[in-house]
């Protein structure tokens, strides 16, 4: 089977599973508030609690906390795990460590399939989950493998394909399942949200059919004369991608000169304070719409489609037929309109508003991140690309470890327009630099003209 559609399929099956978890986290949290037998949410709980009393906060939005801190925690592990995978994949090849990794992501969602009232098992299930999601990063690497570099742009273009594609699926697929209802002991049904078992026994399905199909189609890619025989110089390039001195330095990156270090630099703090405001407000929009819209795991997962079908509709109109030349301005529009709106998301009291704001939002979705890191892996040496990739998408990762605990945080202590209005203004930052990193790249180019 070819590379790229192999890579096409076991992306896709993974991210429909990984999505499905999306619009119900709100609902799940809910569940183990009232319902958790291990007690480890009753002690989080409390301990908000008294850090409520002692700064103040309303109590109506300690779920979006909750629901930061594990998203801050699942990105964390995998800032962590994924240059400790990839070197290892240096090491022993891509096969092994692609498959360790899906065996890991099933045993997860077996995890959440038995969390059922039990919090602490559910913290299991997206622990194990966060540390094995460095196959996603493999799948960069295959290519990187298997392509020559005048037809690599098509092969992360499937891996594009598949995001958008499972991002666009996956969380209604996982709404959908979450309706169906277990028979009760009584013979009736049970509507208690802690029953939602559906969701994540597809999830446990679709990844045992990832890891059966990926163990009779992915080759090898990494022929043993290709791969790094010192695994302690791997561990020390590893450590440079978690170490976030190292990644703004650009230390692991050798012969890079002096211009194109500071043009990269400007890009790589954009990329950290964008995706640092942005994921930390997004992962608060589904509590935004849990709380004050009442919004159900259904009308979340609509929610999803609406705003994935706009990003998959922009990125295929808009990023496939516009000229190289002109990312820079995309990824500087892209800012500018992600800035009115979460305003308008953030102030909105109608359905109509919410889904009006969500527009411009779709759009900055679409466009910044994959702006951004075009025109950032046009520089260095065809050797450096697959590196400063490596750099641009651990700091997104540190990025989005931090950003949803430090929103959902303002978020709890001063509710969804403060929330909103401050994120708003923080984005300023990202676009003041946006600008500094077009001047630069602008400037640059000109004197090879």
């Amino acid at each position: 089977m070819n590379v790229n559609r192999f890579i096409f399929i076991s992306l896709l099956i993974d991210l429909l599973a990984f999505t499905l978890i999306l619009p119900l986290l709100p609902s799940l949290l809910e569940c183990f508030a009232k319902q958790d037998t291990s007690g480890l949410y009753n002690y989080v709980d409390n301990f908000i609690k008294s850090t409520q009393r002692w700064i103040g906060g309303p109590q109506m939005f300690n779920r979006s906390l909750f629901g930061g801190l594990l998203g801050s925690m699942f990105s964390f592990l995998q800032f962590i795990s994924m240059p400790i995978i990839g070197m290892l994949s240096d090491v022993y090849g891509r096969r092994p460590l692609y498959f360790l990794c899906l065996l890991g992501i099933s045993v997860s969602y077996f995890f959440w399939s038995i969390s059922i009232n039990h919090f602490g098992i559910f913290v299991l299930f997206r622990i194990l989950n966060g540390l094995c999601k460095g196959n996603v990063s493999l799948c960069t690497a295959i290519i990187t493998d298997s392509t020559t570099e005048d037809k690599r742009g098509k092969g992360f273009a499937t891996i594009g394909i598949a995001f958008s594609i499972g991002f666009i699926v996956g969380p209604l697929i996982g709404a959908i399942l979450s309706k169906l209802q277990l028979p009760s002991l009584d013979g009736g049904t049970s509507n208690d949200s802690c029953f939602q078992l559906f969701p994540p026994i597809f999830a446990l399905i679709l990844s045992l059919i990832n890891l059966i199909f990926s163990y009779h189609y992915l080759p090898e890619t990494l022929l043993p004369y290709k791969r790094t025989t010192s695994i302690c110089t791997s561990l020390i390039d590893a450590f440079h991608y978690i170490n976030p001195w190292s990644l703004f330095s650009f230390k692991i990156v050798k012969n890079l000169n002096t211009k194109e270090k500071s043009i990269l630099r400007y890009g790589a703090f954009v990329n950290f304070f964008f995706l640092f405001i942005y994921s930390g407000l997004e992962f608060t929009l589904t509590f935004l719409t849990f709380v004050r819209f009442n919004f159900s795991s259904l009308d979340q997962g609509k929610l999803f489609f609406y705003i994935g079908l706009q990003m998959f509709l922009i990125q295929g109109v808009i990023l496939r037929r516009i000229n190289h030349n002109y990312y820079n301005h995309l990824l500087l529009s892209g800012i500018i309109l992600v800035i009115p709106a979460f305003i308008i998301v953030g102030y909105s009291t109608t359905l109509t508003g919410l889904y009006l704001g969500l527009i411009p939002y779709a759009y900055s979705s679409a466009i910044v991140i994959p702006s951004l890191s075009t025109t950032f892996s046009s520089y260095g040496h065809s050797s450096q690309k697959g590196i400063l990739l490596g750099i641009f998408r651990s700091i997104g990762a540190l990025a989005r470890a931090f950003g949803p605990m430090t929103m959902s945080f303002i978020f709890w202590r001063f509710g969804i327009e403060t929330a909103y209005t401050i994120g708003s203004i923080l984005l300023l930052i990202p676009l003041y630099l946006g600008y500094q990193y077009h001047f630069k790249c602008k400037t640059y180019r000109s004197t090879f003209e």
